[in-house]
C-alpha cells in the first residue's frame, strides 16, 4: 500500500509555522517530527487519535504569549493540554493544530502559610501541590483519581473535583486566582491571594471553561490544615439500589462527611485484586470518611452508621488504623487503573440529584441488559458525580459505537432527573453533540457569545465543547470578517 503524499503547500507551511515557533522558544521547545508527535496523538479517551501538526513544550508565561501570539497572527489552532490525563477528549489535538503543552511548568512560585495560599506554575501536579505544603500541615484539597499525574491546568479546565470534594468543594472553591493568556498573546491577571475579586466573576468563567478562552499558566490555590484524624467506614450492601438509598439518607439527615464514595460488585473485585484494600465482596460498597477530634469522629460515625443499619448492610467495618485507612484509599484510587487491567472501558461523569440515586442505578442497569455491555459504578456519590465504566471490546467491530450509544442514554438519563453532563471531566468531544439535549439553543448561544470575547478567530481547543455544526459555523463567520 502506497502511502499518501502530503501536500507540498502543507509542508511548506509547517515549514513555516515550526521555525516561527523556534526561534521563540529554547533547544527542545518545538517537537515536529511526525514520529514524536506521535506521543501527544490522544489523552486518556484514547478511541479517538490525531496527531498535530507540531508541540510546543514552554517554559514561561512569556514563552506561552510568544507561541499564541505566533499562532494567532498565522491563523494556526491551538490545544493546550495538561497531563493528557482527560478521559473526554479535551486535549485531543487536530492534524492542523499546534499543542501547547504546559508540562515542563511546574514550579511553585509563591507560599503564605499565614493567608493560606500557594502560587504555581499550572504544569505541576495535583499531589504535589499538597508535597509541597504538607510539611507544615498543610494540604490542597482536591484529589482527582489522577491526582499523582494530572496538572492544575487540566483540574482548572475541567473544574476537577475528587473523593473529598463533598466537604472542601471542587477546583473553583480552592482556587483563588490564575494567569491567563489569551489567544492574541495578552497577559491578563484574574483574582489573585484573597478570598473574592470584585467585578465580573471572571474566574468563575476561566475555571471549566476546557480550554476555550485561554490558556492558564499560573495559579494561586487555597490550602488548608491538615484535619486532626479522620477515619473511614466501610459498608457492605446487597445491591447498588439500597447503597443509593442509603447515601440519599446520611445527605438528607444534614451529615456532611468529607467523603462518600460508591463501587459496585465489578470495581470491588478489581479493587481487591489490584490493591488488596480487604473490601468485602458484596454487591455494592460504599467508602464513607468523617474527619476531626477523636470524640468528633466518633459522634458523626454513630449517626452515619445508624443511617447505614436501617438499610440492612451486610457488612460494617471501621478502619482500625492508619495503614488500614490509607489501603481502602488506595483500592478506590486505583479504581479506573484496576478495571483497565480486566477490560476496555468508557468512562462516564454525569451528575445527578442523591436523592435520583436508586432510580439511576436501577435504569443505568436496565441499560446494561439493553445493550448486552457490562457496568462498573465506581463515583463520588455523596454529591451525586457519578461514574459509570462501560465494559467493551476495542476489537470487536460495532462494540465502541454501541458503548457510545449507551454512554449517550445514560447522560441524556442524567439530565432528565435534574443533573447535568459531566461533573468534572468536562464536555471535551465526548460529550459536545449532547450539549443540546442540557441547553437550549438560547444557553448555547450565550456560551458561543462570551467565546467570541476572549478568542474571536475560535482557534483555541477547535472542536470542543460545542456542537461541532455550531462550532465550525462559527469559526467559518469568524474568518469571514477578517
Amino acid at each position: 500500500m502506497e502511502m499518501p503524499v502530503p501536500n507540498a503547500d502543507l509542508i511548506a507551511r509547517k515549514a513555516q509555522i515550526v521555525a516561527a515557533l523556534a526561534k521563540v522558544l529554547p533547544a527542545g521547545g518545538v517537537i515536529s517530527d511526525i514520529a514524536e508527535t506521535r506521543a501527544y496523538e490522544c489523552d486518556a479517551l484514547t478511541a479517538y487519535r490525531c496527531a498535530p501538526l507540531a508541540v510546543v513544550l514552554p517554559t514561561s508565561t512569556a514563552e506561552v504569549s510568544a507561541v499564541l501570539r505566533i499562532c494567532h497572527d498565522m491563523g494556526v489552532p491551538v490545544v493546550p493540554r495538561g497531563s493528557g490525563t482527560s478521559l473526554a477528549g479535551g486535549a485531543l489535538p487536530t492534524a492542523d493544530c499546534v499543542l501547547l503543552g504546559v508540562m515542563r511548568m511546574n514550579e511553585v512560585l509563591e507560599t503564605d502559610y499565614d493567608n493560606r495560599f500557594i502560587r504555581v506554575q499550572t504544569g505541576r501536579t495535583n499531589l504535589s501541590v499538597t508535597g509541597a505544603v504538607e510539611q507544615e500541615n498543610f494540604f490542597y484539597a482536591p484529589d482527582p483519581s489522577s491526582q499523582l499525574a494530572c496538572a492544575i491546568a487540566g483540574n482548572i479546565a475541567m473544574n476537577s473535583g475528587g473523593a473529598h470534594c463533598l466537604k472542601y468543594g471542587v477546583t473553583t472553591n480552592n482556587l483563588l486566582g490564575v494567569t491567563l493568556v489569551m489567544m492574541d498573546g495578552t497577559i491578563t491577571e484574574v483574582g489573585g491571594a484573597h478570598l473574592d475579586a470584585g467585578g465580573l466573576d471572571l474566574l468563575g468563567l476561566i475555571c471549566g471553561s476546557e480550554g476555550q478562552l485561554g490558556v492558564v499558566t499560573e495559579a494561586t490555590l487555597r490550602i488548608l490544615r491538615k484535619p486532626e484524624g479522620a477515619r473511614p467506614v466501610l459498608m457492605g450492601f446487597d445491591s447498588n439500589e439500597v447503597a443509593g438509598a442509603c447515601v440519599s439518607d446520611i445527605i438528607k439527615a444534614g451529615l456532611l462527611p468529607v467523603a462518600i464514595e460508591f463501587m459496585d460488585r465489578p470495581c470491588i473485585e478489581a479493587c481487591e485484586a489490584f490493591a488488596h484494600a480487604g473490601y468485602p465482596m458484596c454487591e455494592a460498597l460504599l467508602i464513607v470518611e468523617v474527619e476531626g477530634a477523636p470524640a468528633e469522629i466518633d459522634e458523626q460515625l454513630a449517626l452515619i452508621l445508624d443511617i447505614a443499619r436501617r438499610h440492612n448492610p451486610v457488612e460494617l467495618r471501621e478502619a482500625k488504623d492508619a495503614d488500614e485507612a490509607g489501603r481502602i484509599w488506595l483500592g478506590r484510587k486505583s479504581a479506573f487503573g484496576a478495571m483497565g487491567q480486566i477490560n476496555d472501558y468508557m468512562c462516564l461523569d454525569g451528575t445527578i440529584p442523591v436523592s435520583a440515586l436508586p432510580y439511576v442505578l436501577k435504569r443505568i442497569g436496565e441499560f446494561s441488559k439493553q445493550y448486552g455491555l457490562g457496568v462498573g459504578n465506581v463515583f463520588h456519590a455523596g454529591d451525586g458525580n457519578m461514574h459509570p465504566l462501560i465494559l467493551f471490546d476495542a476489537n470487536k467491530p460495532g462494540d465502541l459505537e454501541l458503548c457510545e450509544a449507551m454512554g449517550a442514554d445514560i447522560l441524556r438519563l442524567c439530565v432528565e432527573v435534574g443533573g447535568c453532563l459531566t461533573g468534572e471531566h468536562g464536555v471535551g468531544i465526548e460529550k459536545r453533540d449532547l450539549m443540546v439535549d442540557q441547553f437550549a439553543p438560547d444557553d448555547l448561544e450565550a456560551q458561543m457569545a462570551v467565546k467570541d470575547v476572549f478568542d474571536p478567530k475560535w482557534l483555541l481547543n477547535p472542536a470542543k465543547v460545542f456542537p461541532l455544526a455550531a462550532s465550525e459555523s462559527r469559526r467559518l463567520v469568524a474568518l469571514a470578517a477578517e
